[in-house]
């Protein structure tokens, strides 16, 4: 019994600090965020700026900021980013608890997959895919550790 507890407070450290560490992650992505959407309108601008110079058009800034806006609501990650926080909140409650947690932990680490797979795939930045890819990978060392609780 006392093995078993040892090894069940160890784990629960380990829990918190892969949940603070997937947060940490997520405030970097959540910086980043308004930042992609501020590049790509650079990024646009130039590219079209470049493209209709050729025939001595000029880029109508309105049609500039439309486009720019289509793209920042395509790929805007705040309603994933909100879960997952939720999601985070949710299981330090839940591994605080005296009761059975595997199958509660078990699902709650499908939502976390979940929103981090959204993020990924809206993300449209580097910097933004390696964070999540660092993310998954501590989600994952997480999920192998719920297989060994009750």
């Amino acid at each position: 019994v006392a093995m078993r507890e040892t090894e069940g407070g160890n784990i629960y450290g380990d829990f918190i600090y892969r949940a603070d560490l997937i947060a940490e992650k997520l405030a970097q992505i959540e910086e980043r965020s308004p930042l992609v959407v501020e590049e790509y309108q650079a990024k646009l601008q130039e590219r079209l700026t470049n493209l209709l110079a050729d025939n001595n058009i000029k880029v109508e800034p309105e049609r500039l900021l439309q486009e720019v806006a289509i793209f920042a609501d395509r790929t805007s990650i705040t309603e994933e980013i909100v879960r997952l926080k939720s999601h985070i909140k949710q299981f330090k409650a839940i591994i605080a608890t005296d009761q059975p947690v595997g199958r509660k932990l078990d699902f709650l680490i499908q939502e976390f997959n979940r929103e981090a797979n959204t993020i990924a795939s809206k993300a449209n930045d580097y910097t933004m895919a390696q964070i999540v890819v660092e993310i998954k990978a501590e989600i994952e060392k997480i999920r192998e550790q719920i297989q060994n609780i009750e």
